[in-house]
């Protein structure tokens, strides 16, 4: 982009706008070197045709970019955590990462939405709250962050952001890391395992569950989940990290 283009684009921003960008660059620890394309990834398409001003450009184009940076680093981020998950497995976890769903818990919990810039209309009818709008959001977020500052930046954000989530078990749902541990432990015939619900807490319709996996007797892993499968898989996700600390390093 010509220097006139971003001074045009900058100047056409609100200083409140301004303002508020600043301070979620604070908050995120991250400083764009061109706030052009901070601008431009929370900018909706809304708001330009609004405005029709052609120093404005909607958002779709960086979304689109970042769709592929985040493919690329969720990809190898799961190769390397899960060295034994088969590569149907994997893009069945990576599938649940970079859904929409997904997406909008991650900029919900970065308040995304406030810093949209939106048309009028949009806004009168709640396109700050609006799924794909928030979902959008993040991909573009994450492709003008690639832009200005590269791969390694982009991961650096995801590990704060994502990665810790994968690690914790949140999509523990759609991978059956009991089969993997259960692998695990047949290829070292280290024992046998066993799965015990320690407590249940709250009211019937509203239960969770604390499930313990154990080898031989000796405990690997805790889980917490709203079902009993769901606690057991985070319990073998977990006894799946222990085993892999114990190993031996090169």
């Amino acid at each position: 982009m010509r220097i006139e283009e971003l001074s045009q684009r900058n100047a056409a921003i609100s200083d409140q706008a301004r303002t508020k960008f600043e301070e979620l660059q604070s908050i995120l620890g991250l400083h764009f070197s061109n706030k052009s394309l901070l601008y431009n990834a929370f900018t909706h398409s809304s708001f330009v045709n609004e405005h029709r001003r052609k120093e404005f450009e909607d958002n779709e184009r960086l979304e689109f970019l970042g769709d592929a940076v985040l493919e690329l680093t969720v990809s190898k981020f799961l190769f390397l955590l899960f060295p034994k998950m088969t590569e149907g497995e994997l893009t069945k976890l990576r599938a649940a990462i970079v859904c929409e769903p997904s997406l909008v818990i991650f900029a919900n919990e970065l308040n995304f939405g406030q810093y949209v810039l939106l048309g009028k209309g949009e806004e009168i009818t709640g396109g700050r709250e609006r799924p794909a709008l928030l979902a959008d959001c993040f991909e573009a977020f994450v492709g003008a962050l690639y832009l200005d500052q590269g791969l390694e930046t982009v991961v650096g954000f995801l590990e704060k952001v994502v990665f810790p989530k994968v690690e914790l078990g949140t999509f523990s749902h759609v991978v059956d890391f009991k089969s993997q541990l259960q692998e695990m432990v047949q290829q070292s015939n280290s024992g046998v395992l066993a799965y015990e619900i320690v407590k249940e807490n709250g009211p019937a319709h509203n239960r969770t569950f604390i499930s313990k996996v154990t080898l031989s007797g000796e405990e690997l892993g805790e889980g917490h989940g709203k079902s009993k499968k769901e606690a057991e898989q985070k319990a073998a996700q977990t006894a799946m990290r222990t085993l892999k600390e114990q190993l031996p390093k090169d």
